[in-house]
C-alpha cells in the first residue's frame, strides 16, 4: 500500500509539473482550440509600416475593428511579466502585413453566428487570417494582438491557429437598475468582453429599484422611475452602446424584468403595480413581499398593465436589434400579489397564483414573438415550487430558460425536458456573492464567534474565486443529446453592492476564467483539467488587461509568477 501511495504521489507531482510548465512562452487567452508554434519559437520584428488589409470593405463593423486593432498592435508595447525565452530573429524579414479574407462577410451577429478563424504567421513577411464571418475575423484579430509584444514590437512566427468556440453563448449579465453605471463604463465592459471573446452583454435594465431606460412611448417610466435625470439611458445612449457592441462582436441583449421586480414602474403607474413601496418583510401578511427591498409586481388582472407593457416591448425591440429578448419572470413573490384587493377576490373565487402568472405570460409572450424575438425567462417561470406555469404555455421552439439555482440539477431538469438552457448557476457564476448582505439593521452580524466567515455572510456566499469558475463544467452529468441544448453560460453581476467604481475588479479576471472554459474548455488534449498551467497564464493575461485600461484584480502576488511552481499546493518536481 505504501508503494502504491508513493507511485500515485509521483504521478500527481508529474501531472502538476506538466500543468505548470506545458505552455508556450507567449500565450493567448482564451487558449485556442488548436495552436501550433514550431520549435524553437521564433519571432520577428513587426514592420513600422505594418498594415492590416481585407478584401471585404463594405462591413463597417469589421472596418472599425481593423482600425482599432491596428492601433493596439502598433502602440501597445506589452511587457510580459516574465521575459519570454524566444529566438528573436535578426535574419527574418519584418512582418509587413496581415491579410483578412472572409467567406460570408454579411452574416449578421446572431446566436450561432460562426466565430471560427484560421490564423497563419509564417516566416515570410505576410500573415493571413481567414474566417467565415466578420465576427470570426474579430476573434482572430484579438488572438493576433496577443502574439505581439515588446517595446520594439515583435511577433511570433511559424504559428498556425485554428480556433472556434465550444459554446455559442458566452455572456456577462450586468444589473444597471440597483446602481447606475455610466455609458462609458458599460462600453469599457464590452471592450473587455471582446478581448476575452465573450460575445453577449445581457443588460438587466430595469428592476424594482429604478427604471433608467428612456422609452419614446412611455417616457414617464424613466422620468419618474430613474434615480435622477442624469442617471438614465437615452435612445442615443442605447444606439451608441449597441453600435459599440457590434464593432466589438458583442451582442447587446436587453432584459425588462416582469411581472416581479417591478416596483419602479409604480412611480409612473401606481395602478398597475401591487405592494409598491411597502416594507419588504411583512410577517403579519405571511412572510415577505419581495425577495429583497424594494417591493412591487405588475398586476396581471389590470388591463392597463398590458397597454403599458406592450409599449415597452415595442420600444425595446425597436431599440435593440438583438433577436433574444429577456423577459425576466423570476422571483414572483406570493405575498405581494395577495395585498391587492382585485387579486384577493380572484384567489377567493378559486383562482391560483400560478394561474395569475399564466395569464400574464399568455398576454405578453405572443406579442414578444410577434416582434420576431426568441424569449428568455429565468428558470423560475417554469421551476418555481409555488408560482410557475406549465410547459404548454412556454413553447420550446420559442423559449429559452436561464438557470441560476441548484447547479447541475436544474440544468438537467431544463434540458431533459427539451428546453434550451443558458447557465448562470449562482454557486459558480454569481460574481456579487461573498460581500455580505446589503440589508441593514441586521442582528445576524452581531455574532462574536465569526460563524459567517465561511459563507461570506450572504445567501450565495462565499466569494466565487476564478478557480471555482474555471473548474465548473456547465454540461456536467448530461448526455450528449442533452448537452446540445446548453447554449452556453453567463456570469452575473447583480448590483446591490456594485457600481462603476468596482465593476472592473468584480468582473475581471474572473470572467476571463469563464471565457476560456466556454471557448476552448478547461481540459487539455488528454482530458485532464488544466487549472495548474492556467494560473500563470491568467496572471499574465490579467496584467495585459490592466495595461489596456481594464482594472482587473490580481489573483496572486507577482512573486508567484516570477517563481514558477512555488505557489502550488503541492511542489512540482
Amino acid at each position: 500500500m505504501t508503494l502504491l501511495k508513493s507511485a500515485l504521489s509521483f504521478l500527481v507531482l508529474c501531472l502538476i509539473n506538466f500543468q505548470t510548465t506545458h505552455s508556450t512562452p507567449i500565450n493567448v487567452w482564451p487558449k485556442p482550440r488548436n495552436f501550433t508554434w514550431l520549435q524553437p519559437h521564433h519571432a520577428t520584428l513587426l514592420s513600422p509600416s505594418f498594415t492590416i488589409t481585407t478584401t471585404t470593405n463594405n462591413n463597417t463593423h469589421l472596418s472599425a475593428a481593423i482600425t482599432r486593432y491596428h492601433h493596439l498592435i502598433t502602440t501597445e508595447h506589452h511587457h510580459p511579466l516574465i521575459p519570454p525565452t524566444i529566438n528573436l530573429s535578426t535574419t527574418l524579414p519584418p512582418l509587413l502585413s496581415l491579410t483578412i479574407s472572409i467567406t460570408n462577410p454579411d452574416t449578421p451577429l446572431r446566436h450561432g453566428a460562426d466565430e471560427s478563424y484560421t490564423l497563419t504567421i509564417p516566416k515570410a513577411p505576410h500573415a493571413t487570417l481567414h474566417a467565415e464571418t466578420a465576427w470570426g475575423a474579430m476573434r482572430g484579430l484579438e488572438t493576433f494582438s496577443q502574439l505581439v509584444w515588446g517595446k520594439t514590437p515583435h511577433v511570433a512566427v511559424e504559428v498556425r491557429i485554428w480556433d472556434a468556440p465550444l459554446y455559442a453563448h458566452r455572456g456577462v449579465m450586468l444589473d444597471t437598475s440597483r446602481n447606475y453605471y455610466p455609458v462609458e463604463d458599460i462600453m469599457r465592459t464590452i471592450e473587455a468582453m471582446s478581448m476575452n471573446k465573450v460575445n453577449v452583454f445581457h443588460w438587466h435594465l430595469t428592476d424594482s429599484h429604478s427604471f433608467p431606460l428612456v422609452l419614446p412611448s412611455e417616457p414617464r417610466l424613466a422620468e419618474k422611475g430613474a434615480y435622477g435625470p442624469h442617471m438614465v439611458y437615452s435612445v442615443e445612449d442605447v444606439k451608441r452602446i449597441v453600435e459599440f457592441g457590434l464593432d466589438h462582436g458583442v451582442r447587446v441583449m436587453p432584459e425588462i424584468d416582469s411581472p416581479g421586480h417591478a416596483g419602479s414602474w409604480a412611480l409612473a403607474y401606481p395602478e398597475i403595480v401591487t405592494c409598491a413601496n411597502m416594507f419588504w418583510l411583512q410577517p403579519q401578511l405571511g412572510d415577505r413581499l419581495a425577495a429583497e427591498p424594494g417591493t412591487g409586481q405588475l398586476n396581471p388582472l389590470n388591463p392597463k398593465t398590458y397597454q403599458v407593457l406592450n409599449n415597452v416591448i415595442h420600444d425595446v425591440t425597436t431599440l435593440f436589434p438583438e433577436p433574444f429578448y429577456h423577459s425576466g419572470a423570476d422571483e414572483v413573490i406570493p405575498g405581494c400579489w395577495k395585498t391587492d384587493p382585485t387579486i384577493q377576490k380572484y384567489l377567493s373565487s378559486g383562482g391560483t397564483l400560478s394561474q395569475l402568472l399564466e395569464k400574464f405570460i399568455n398576454n405578453t409572450l405572443p406579442y414578444i414573438l410577434s416582434r420576431n424575438r426568441t424569449v428568455l425567462y429565468w428558470e423560475d417561470v417554469w421551476l418555481d415550487d409555488v408560482v410557475s406555469v406549465p410547459s404548454k404555455i412556454l413553447p420550446k421552439e420559442h423559449v429559452i430558460l436561464q438557470t441560476w439555482n441548484n447547479g447541475q440539477d436544474n440544468t438537467k431538469r431544463i434540458v431533459s425536458s427539451g428546453y434550451r438552457a443558458i447557465v448562470s448557476t449562482a454557486e459558480f457564476y454569481y460574481l456579487d456573492c461573498g460581500h455580505g448582505n446589503f440589508v441593514g439593521n441586521n442582528s445576524a452580524y452581531d455574532d462574536q464567534s465569526g460563524s459567517d466567515s465561511s459563507d461570506g455572510g450572504s445567501w450565495c456566499g462565499p466569494f466565487k474565486t476564478w478557480q471555482t469558475i474555471y473548474n465548473y463544467d456547465i454540461a456536467y452529468g448530461l448526455s450528449e443529446e442533452q448537452a446540445k441544448l446548453v447554449l452556453g453560460g453567463e456570469v452575473a453581476l447583480w448590483s446591490e453592492q456594485a457600481d462603476a467604481t468596482v465593476v472592473d475588479a468584480r468582473l475581471w479576471p474572473r470572467t476571463s476564467a469563464m471565457a476560456e472554459t466556454l471557448w476552448s474548455g478547461n481540459r487539455d488534449e488528454r482530458g485532464v483539467k488544466r487549472y495548474g498551467e492556467a494560473t500563470d497564464r491568467l496572471s499574465e493575461w490579467r496584467s495585459r488587461m490592466v495595461s489596456r485600461g481594464i482594472r482587473a484584480e490580481p489573483i496572486q502576488p507577482l512573486w508567484c509568477i516570477r517563481n514558477p511552481g512555488m505557489c502550488n499546493t503541492i511542489q512540482a518536481i
